[in-house]
């Protein structure tokens, strides 16, 4: 933003166009949103997450586990020797009960081994925060559960973990990856917090490009083009640097 020449076309001073600036910033874009109501929706977490110690804990959330069992003296009344039409349809609703419990198990071990891998894998988020997470992708579960990719897809999709951190989708611990000068890793998730450090640490009076962003991840020995960090920039909802640009 040109300020100098909006002090010159509106005839202002500096104070009075940062007094304006500041009024047109504290008003409300959506003002229509002041009078929708909307109810808050809450998150009931499937795994949580603790540290004992030095040792990171994965448990199910019982709340959120349906506790269900076949009613012993409903099942009594089913006769392997009858065959009538009767006891057929109540043998076959027992057995699909039976199947339909045995799945809800299956799938919440399933959920309990995904869910301790990432553990595994991601120990430096739950220590560190985003600026460690490390990359991860779905083949590297598949992999280590033994089990297909699109089973780990549906596993971790909608399902959330409690950890000392907060509450997250499974799906928030998978980022790719970028290759770093030293031959390792970075997983972009930590780049973007990398990159919000850096803005909330700028001068505002000259905020940070996208190149020079780039540039000063390039010293940390992180290599991403000025038009990735853009990428990762606008997903963090941050403006470019002209919008950033603060009267002092």
């Amino acid at each position: 933003r040109d300020y100098s020449q909006l002090m010159r076309r509106m005839k202002l001073k500096e104070d009075e166009l940062r007094q304006v600036i500041e009024l047109v910033q504290s008003l409300n874009p959506r003002p229509g949103s002041q009078i929708e109501s909307s109810e808050a929706e809450y998150v009931v977490p499937d795994v949580i997450v603790r540290k004992d110690n030095e040792r990171w804990l994965v448990e199910l959330n019982q709340e959120s586990v349906p506790r269900l069992r076949v009613n012993p003296q409903y099942a009594g009344f089913v006769r392997r020797a009858d065959t009538s039409a009767d006891n057929t349809f109540m043998r076959n609703q027992l057995q699909e009960a039976r199947w339909f419990i045995k799945s809800l198990q299956s799938r919440n071990e399933t959920l309990m081994k995904v869910a301790t891998q990432i553990v595994e894998h991601q120990r430096g988020f739950l220590e560190y925060g985003d600026e460690a997470m490390k990359p991860l992708v779905l083949h590297d579960i598949a992999e280590a559960v033994g089990m297909h990719e699109s089973t780990i897809s549906r596993v971790t999709t909608q399902k959330f973990m409690h950890t000392p951190r907060g509450i997250y989708e499974l799906k928030y611990f998978f980022s790719s990856h970028v290759s770093t000068s030293e031959g390792g890793e970075c997983s972009s998730t930590a780049i973007r917090a990398i990159i919000k450090k850096l803005v909330a640490a700028e001068n505002q009076k000259k905020p940070l490009s996208d190149s020079k962003i780039a540039g000063l991840l390039e010293a940390q020995g992180i290599q991403v083009a000025r038009r990735t960090v853009a990428k990762y920039r606008e997903s963090l909802g941050i403006a470019p640097s002209s919008e950033r640009k603060r009267l002092m």
